[in-house]
Formats: structure tokens, C-alpha cells, sequence
């Protein structure tokens, strides 16, 4: 039986990713495994806390400093058992794992990974900054680094009825075509599917290419070519068509290019206030 992987901190999206989970787990009949990962706090690494007072002070300074480690890792190992006995609890019904790791979320998932066919992460960490629309610390790691598509969940849980999906022709969004055509989890949905560019034969030609695959799939599907900036076209077809989640094709491969250009993928996170699937 496959798997679908939610990653859990016990942040204000915690519920809302279970619930993904129990979605996606119903919609495939897959297992759903939850991951807390205990990342280690370098904070103290960082700075020399003794000062020069003498090797004798030192000394006692490095033995408090250690035992105030010991007693923060016991801190964070109780509430992460405590996090992911509350995610059994909300997953109820369902085949449910829990799994906690000392490390990176990155290499947790990384060793996960195989026999899964989905990621599922919260936008924003218990750390993040909600007043300021700042994202997860982890979620552009995650998602540059995952084999398996990755959905964000949204603040909040609705039933998935319609589904986006944002193509541009390139082997992200092919992905995503694919993976919506051959996989079980929007089948029977109402399926939109969008490409912003010019109204020439090259863009037709493709878009017509991935509506004929999708629809050789079973799905019913509205296909429209638009003119318009992609960050801006995509979020008003989010609103203007009622759609409940958004499957896209996931960054460029430059880096550098996406932090000074800004990117598609980021925006579309920070604004849309549904559920996305992103392909790599």
C-alpha cells in the first residue's frame, strides 16, 4: 500500500494537514505516515557564552549550558510525542504511522520517501511570521528537494470539488498533467485547466495536447488560453471559478533567478488560500 506523508510541527496547520492526509487517503486508499522532526537548535553553537573569566568559570558555565541542552531536547521529545499522539486522535479510522526524527526535514523525507506518493506541509511553521504572510522556513527546501509531488495545505480544511491546473508547457506542468491523469486522488472532479501566454499556434497546439490527455483520462475539462502575468491570472481563475485546489509545476531549476525575479510558485502560496500541488 502506498503512503501519503504529513509533516507535522504542531503549528495552527497541524489539523488542516490531517485532514489532507485523511483526503488524500481516502481518495487512493493509501496508509498516511505523520513525521515530526526535531530540528537541532544550532543557536548555542553559535556564540561563545563564557566570555573570558577564567577556565575554572568556563568550565561550570559549558556544564549548566549542557544540562540546559539535555533539558530542551526532553522538552522538544515530550511535545513532539505529544504532537503526534494528537495527530492519531484526529486521524481516527484511519491506517496511521507516527514517526519522530532527530535532524533535517529534508533528510527525514528523503529517507521516507519511497513506496509515497504524496508530501503534504503546512504554509507557514509554528515560527512563521502571520501578520507579515512569511512562509514556512522549511517549504522551499522541501519542495525543491522531493521526489514525490508536495501539496501545502491551506489554513483550513473544504471539500475538493474543482481543481486548477496551471500549465505553461514546460516538464514541471507536463508532470502535473500526468500525475493528475494516471493518479486516483481528483478523479470524478471537475478539472479547469489553464496557460497564460500568447494566442498562437505553439501555445494552442500545447495546451489542446495536455486537455486531450486529461481527458483520455475520464476527466471533463475546461481549457483556456489567457493573456496576463501568470501570478495574477492564475489567482483570479482561483477565485472566479470557486476552484478548491491549485496543481502546478514548482519553481525554475536557477535559484538565483527566482530570488531576483521573485517567482510564480511563491506568490501564488502567499496568496491563494487553497490547497496546492506542486511538481518538480
Amino acid at each position: 500500500m502506498s503512503a501519503i506523508l504529513a509533516c507535522t510541527d504542531g503549528s495552527l496547520y497541524a489539523p488542516s494537514i490531517y485532514q489532507h492526509a485523511a483526503w488524500a487517503a481516502s481518495r487512493g486508499g493509501a496508509s498516511i505516515n505523520v513525521l515530526h522532526v526535531i530540528e537541532r537548535d544550532e543557536s548555542l553553537d553559535k556564540q561563545d557564552l563564557s566570555g573570558s573569566i577564567g577556565f575554572d568559570a568556563n568550565a561550570e558555565l559549558l556544564e549548566e549550558l549542557a544540562k540546559h541542552d539535555e533539558s530542551h531536547a526532553r522538552v522538544a521529545r515530550l511535545r513532539g510525542k505529544a504532537i503526534l499522539e494528537d495527530a492519531t486522535k484526529q486521524l481516527a479510522g484511519y491506517e496511521v504511522k507516527t514517526t519522530q526524527r532527530h535532524g533535517s526535514v529534508v533528510e527525514t523525507l528523503d529517507e521516507f520517501e519511497e513506496g509515497a506518493e504524496l508530501v503534504i506541509v503546512g504554509k507557514r511553521g509554528e515560527h512563521a511570521d502571520f501578520a507579515k504572510g512569511h512562509l514556512g522556513s522549511n517549504l522551499e527546501r522541501v519542495v525543491r528537494s522531493a521526489k514525490i509531488p508536495v501539496m501545502v495545505a491551506a489554513r483550513e480544511f473544504k471539500p475538493i470539488e474543482r481543481f486548477l491546473v496551471a500549465f505553461d508547457g514546460g516538464s514541471s506542468s507536463l508532470k502535473a498533467v500526468h500525475h493528475v491523469a494516471t493518479q486516483p486522488w481528483l478523479r470524478g472532479l471537475e478539472c479547469h485547466l489553464v496557460m497564460c501566454g500568447k494566442q498562437d499556434h505553439e501555445h494552442e497546439l500545447s495546451l489542446e495536447h495536455a486537455a486531450t490527455g486529461l481527458r483520455g483520462a475520464g476527466f471533463t475539462v475546461t481549457a483556456d488560453l489567457l493573456a496576463g502575468d501568470p501570478d495574477e491570472v492564475i489567482a483570479r481563475e482561483v477565485t472566479q471559478r470557486n476552484i478548491d485546489l491549485l496543481a502546478m509545476g514548482a519553481y525554475g531549476h536557477s535559484r538565483v533567478r527566482s530570488l531576483i525575479l521573485g517567482s510564480t510558485t511563491t506568490h501564488l502560496i502567499r496568496t491563494c488560500q487553497i490547497p496546492i500541488i506542486l511538481f518538480r
